[in-house]
């Protein structure tokens, strides 16, 4: 008698660990809605319409948290807002659904030089380079950007007196 619940509590506990993983979607089962608004929101980007592109791809975020391009594109649109650090959390949760999306590792590098931190984009060009063997354009974006080194933090404030 004494085996009996502890087999049940056992064999409870084990479906209950596993049913989280079972429900998680592949990347290639996103749900094409998000699919498509990412796509929208992108061309949305290309086109200059930032706040526009800005909406769409949160809502495709809304619709498939686990669209990683759109937190990308997400990325580029904080770029062009100079939005850095937040550029910088979209990769992150990027690079949580995919620790190696050549694109995110790219778009954070680009975005750690413009915050002036040129030796953590160091490491995410090392990194690309481990990852693209045979040599990707997201290498040489970021070797070109690091060469040219932050436009964000080299610029200076005027200096303006402060009012009571």
């Amino acid at each position: 008698m004494g085996v009996l619940p502890r087999v049940l509590i056992v064999s409870l506990a084990s479906v209950a660990l596993a049913a989280p993983a079972i429900s998680q979607k592949a990347d290639s089962q996103i749900n094409p809605k998000s699919v498509a608004l990412q796509r929208q929101g992108q061309a949305l980007l290309s086109a200059g319409k930032i706040d526009a592109a800005e909406d769409v791809l949160e809502t495709a975020l809304a619709v498939d948290p686990r669209n990683r391009r759109a937190f990308v594109d997400l990325a580029r649109v904080a770029e062009k807002q100079r939005l850095f650090g937040k550029a910088i959390r979209m990769t992150n949760k990027a690079l949580q659904l995919e620790p190696n999306d050549p694109d995110a590792i790219a778009v954070q590098g680009e975005a750690m030089v413009e915050l002036g931190a040129v030796a953590r984009a160091q490491q995410n060009l090392q990194k690309l380079q481990t990852i693209c063997v045979r040599g990707c354009p997201q290498v040489a974006q970021l070797s070109a950007v690091i060469s040219r080194g932050p436009t964000v933090a080299a610029a200076k404030t005027p200096d303006v007196p402060k009012k009571n």
